[in-house]
Protein backbone atom coordinates (compact mmCIF):
# COMPACT_ATOMS: atom_id res chain seq x y z
CA UNK A 1 0.00 0.00 0.00
CA UNK A 2 0.91 3.33 -1.23
CA UNK A 3 0.84 6.57 0.74
CA UNK A 4 -0.16 9.78 -1.18
CA UNK A 5 2.59 12.21 -1.18
CA UNK A 6 2.34 15.51 1.12
CA UNK A 7 3.61 18.97 1.33
CA UNK A 8 7.16 18.53 2.70
CA UNK A 9 7.93 14.71 2.09
CA UNK A 10 11.42 13.97 0.75
CA UNK A 11 11.56 13.02 -2.94
CA UNK A 12 14.67 12.43 -5.08
CA UNK A 13 15.02 14.35 -8.12
CA UNK A 14 17.01 15.65 -10.83
CA UNK A 15 18.05 19.70 -9.49
CA UNK A 16 18.64 21.74 -12.86
CA UNK A 17 20.77 24.17 -10.72
CA UNK A 18 23.27 21.35 -8.88
CA UNK A 19 22.99 19.28 -12.51
CA UNK A 20 22.58 15.94 -10.48
CA UNK A 21 19.88 13.71 -8.45
CA UNK A 22 19.66 15.03 -4.83
CA UNK A 23 16.43 14.90 -2.25
CA UNK A 24 14.33 17.38 -2.41
CA UNK A 25 10.71 18.88 -0.62
CA UNK A 26 8.00 18.40 -2.29
CA UNK A 27 6.30 22.25 -2.37
CA UNK A 28 3.42 21.62 -3.88
CA UNK A 29 1.17 18.80 -4.76
CA UNK A 30 -0.91 17.76 -7.84
CA UNK A 31 -3.15 14.77 -8.73
CA UNK A 32 -1.42 13.33 -6.09
CA UNK A 33 1.95 13.79 -7.16
CA UNK A 34 4.49 16.37 -6.55
CA UNK A 35 4.22 19.46 -9.04
CA UNK A 36 6.80 21.37 -7.27
CA UNK A 37 9.73 21.07 -5.63
CA UNK A 38 12.82 22.16 -4.02
CA UNK A 39 16.06 20.91 -3.52
CA UNK A 40 17.37 20.33 -0.26
CA UNK A 41 21.22 21.29 -1.36
CA UNK A 42 20.59 24.54 -3.11
CA UNK A 43 17.22 25.28 -2.46
CA UNK A 44 16.03 26.27 -5.51
CA UNK A 45 12.49 25.59 -6.77
CA UNK A 46 11.86 23.95 -10.08
CA UNK A 47 8.79 21.49 -11.60
CA UNK A 48 8.99 17.94 -10.61
CA UNK A 49 11.01 16.40 -13.19
CA UNK A 50 10.99 12.35 -12.25
CA UNK A 51 14.52 12.34 -11.85
CA UNK A 52 15.09 12.76 -15.84
CA UNK A 53 17.72 15.34 -16.73
CA UNK A 54 17.04 17.65 -19.24
CA UNK A 55 17.98 16.87 -22.68
CA UNK A 56 21.43 18.25 -24.02
CA UNK A 57 21.34 21.42 -25.78
CA UNK A 58 22.00 20.64 -29.54
CA UNK A 59 23.14 23.99 -31.88
CA UNK A 60 22.10 22.51 -35.46
CA UNK A 61 24.27 25.11 -36.80
CA UNK A 62 27.25 24.18 -34.72
CA UNK A 63 26.88 20.77 -36.19
CA UNK A 64 26.64 22.17 -40.05
CA UNK A 65 29.50 24.17 -39.45
CA UNK A 66 31.29 21.41 -37.98
CA UNK A 67 30.57 18.88 -40.80
CA UNK A 68 31.20 22.04 -43.32
CA UNK A 69 35.33 22.03 -41.89
CA UNK A 70 35.64 18.49 -41.37
CA UNK A 71 34.19 17.60 -45.10
CA UNK A 72 36.82 20.28 -46.35
CA UNK A 73 39.63 18.43 -44.14
CA UNK A 74 38.25 14.85 -45.21
CA UNK A 75 36.09 15.18 -48.70
CA UNK A 76 35.52 11.11 -47.49
CA UNK A 77 34.54 11.78 -43.67
CA UNK A 78 31.46 9.62 -43.05
CA UNK A 79 28.63 10.84 -40.82
CA UNK A 80 29.97 9.24 -38.16
CA UNK A 81 33.37 11.00 -38.14
CA UNK A 82 31.24 14.18 -37.82
CA UNK A 83 29.23 12.97 -34.75
CA UNK A 84 32.29 11.45 -33.27
CA UNK A 85 33.82 15.40 -33.60
CA UNK A 86 31.16 16.84 -32.09
CA UNK A 87 31.16 14.45 -29.47
CA UNK A 88 34.41 15.36 -28.80
CA UNK A 89 33.44 19.03 -28.53
CA UNK A 90 30.56 18.06 -25.74
CA UNK A 91 32.96 16.34 -23.55
CA UNK A 92 35.14 19.05 -22.86
CA UNK A 93 38.83 18.47 -23.42
CA UNK A 94 37.86 14.38 -21.60
CA UNK A 95 39.59 12.29 -24.36
CA UNK A 96 42.83 14.11 -25.30
CA UNK A 97 45.19 11.79 -24.06
CA UNK A 98 45.79 10.84 -27.83
CA UNK A 99 46.94 14.08 -28.68
CA UNK A 100 49.33 13.82 -31.45
CA UNK A 101 52.70 15.67 -31.07
CA UNK A 102 52.31 18.50 -33.96
CA UNK A 103 56.15 17.23 -35.82
CA UNK A 104 54.05 13.64 -36.04
CA UNK A 105 51.53 15.16 -38.27
CA UNK A 106 51.34 14.79 -41.80
CA UNK A 107 51.56 19.13 -43.03
CA UNK A 108 53.18 20.28 -46.26
CA UNK A 109 56.32 22.43 -46.33
CA UNK A 110 55.63 25.55 -46.88
CA UNK A 111 58.74 27.62 -48.88
CA UNK A 112 60.61 29.85 -46.53
CA UNK A 113 58.42 33.52 -46.46
CA UNK A 114 61.04 36.25 -47.11
CA UNK A 115 61.09 39.06 -44.50
CA UNK A 116 60.32 42.40 -46.08
CA UNK A 117 62.90 45.38 -45.07
CA UNK A 118 61.42 47.18 -42.38
CA UNK A 119 61.25 50.89 -43.28
CA UNK A 120 61.96 52.83 -40.25
CA UNK A 121 59.35 55.69 -39.29
CA UNK A 122 60.00 59.71 -40.60
CA UNK A 123 60.28 61.74 -37.27
CA UNK A 124 57.19 63.75 -36.93
CA UNK A 125 57.13 66.98 -39.02
CA UNK A 126 58.07 70.52 -37.24
CA UNK A 127 55.04 71.66 -38.84
CA UNK A 128 52.59 69.26 -37.19
CA UNK A 129 53.39 70.32 -33.93
CA UNK A 130 53.58 74.09 -34.91
CA UNK A 131 49.70 73.43 -36.05
CA UNK A 132 48.84 71.41 -32.28
CA UNK A 133 50.30 74.63 -30.65
CA UNK A 134 48.36 77.07 -33.12
CA UNK A 135 45.01 75.06 -31.62
CA UNK A 136 45.87 75.12 -28.30
CA UNK A 137 46.22 78.73 -27.93
CA UNK A 138 43.21 78.91 -30.13
CA UNK A 139 41.00 77.57 -27.69
CA UNK A 140 43.28 79.22 -24.52
CA UNK A 141 45.41 76.45 -23.93
CA UNK A 142 48.98 76.23 -23.04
Amino acid sequence: MTRDVRLGDDVDDFCVRCKRVTNHAVVSVMNAEPAKVRCRTCHSDHDFRHEQAPPPKVDPRKAALFAEVLKKVDPNATPEAVEAVEAVDEVDGEGLDEVVPVAELDVEEEAPVEEAPVEEAAPAAPAAKAKAKAKAKVRGKK
